[in-house]
């Protein structure tokens, strides 16, 4: 393992650059997102999903506060490959070689999986929910007024933690890939790991089956999914491992080897 022997000092050194690094690129991206944040927030609110609601503003600060945090969001989501390149950089010293070439391979697949399971659930889940509370308010009688702030509060409650759980395929792969898990061990606990997948169903949908179902298959599906891309990155820890043993040994003949060369006692 190639690792830096870096004091106390050092390592907080490392972390302030790469912050500061994280931040100029934040900025940046906030810049960015100011010419960005007004056609999507068009996009939202005519967009199919949304075109049967009327939306209000309750307070004179809403629009402000719903342009603020959609460039935040927009921002977070463009600098992220950045903060997972930075927070590569940071563990990398303390990987082997073929884990830190595999663990970087991984960033572009943990953004592609986010926007994936924000994109499932802004045309999937949410439209079913929208839909679903409208009728269920027809039914009571309730005469729905809904405030624009409110709107995309719970558009961005419904739909970042999908991009977040969406995000389990790289989890599990890249602890298979530290030898952390096994595949073996995934499908041993796997009714255990439904069972925590169904709770989690659970609290991000509203009460009824049919929602439930629309989020429990397809997290369902991202285990199985883990558990098959597992076994590719276990294999490779295996070859890893071998790799290592066998450098390990060869630096210890050759180290035994110089020594006797150079009639040194054998430790």
């Amino acid at each position: 393992m190639n690792e830096k022997d870096l004091t106390l000092v050092e390592h907080i050194d490392e972390i302030r650059k790469r912050l500061m690094i994280i931040v100029v690129f934040f900025v940046i991206a906030v810049i960015g997102s100011f010419f960005i944040a007004e056609p999507l927030i068009h996009f939202l609110q005519y967009s199919e999903e949304a075109k049967s609601l009327t939306l209000n503003a309750f307070t004179i600060t809403d629009p402000i506060m719903i342009y603020l945090k959609v460039i935040l969001f927009v921002a977070f989501l463009l600098t992220s490959p950045v903060i997972l390149y930075q927070l590569w950089g940071f563990v990398s010293p303390g990987l082997y070689e073929p884990e830190r070439k595999a663990t970087l391979s991984y960033i572009p697949f943990t953004f592609l999986l986010f926007v994936a399971g924000i994109t499932f659930s802004y045309k999937v889940l949410f439209p079913y929910v929208i839909h679903f509370m409208i009728i269920l308010s027809e039914d009571l009688g309730i005469n729905q007024v809904i405030g624009i702030n409110d709107y995309f509060n719970f558009l961005f409650q419904i739909t970042i933690p999908f991009g977040i759980i969406f995000q389990l395929p790289i989890v599990l792969l890249f602890l298979t890939r530290l030898g952390v898990i096994t595949p073996m061990l995934m499908v041993k606990v796997r009714k255990y790991a439904y069972f925590v997948l169904f709770i989690i169903a659970a609290f991000i949908t509203p009460p009824d089956i049919i929602s439930h179902l629309i989020v429990t298959v397809p997290l369902f599906a991202l285990y199985e999914l883990s558990v098959m891309v597992s076994r590719i990155g276990y294999k490779k820890y295996l070859k890893s491992e071998e790799l290592r043993q066998r450098e390990e040994h060869q630096s210890l003949v050759d180290e035994a080897n110089r020594r006797r060369n150079e009639n040194l006692p054998l430790e």
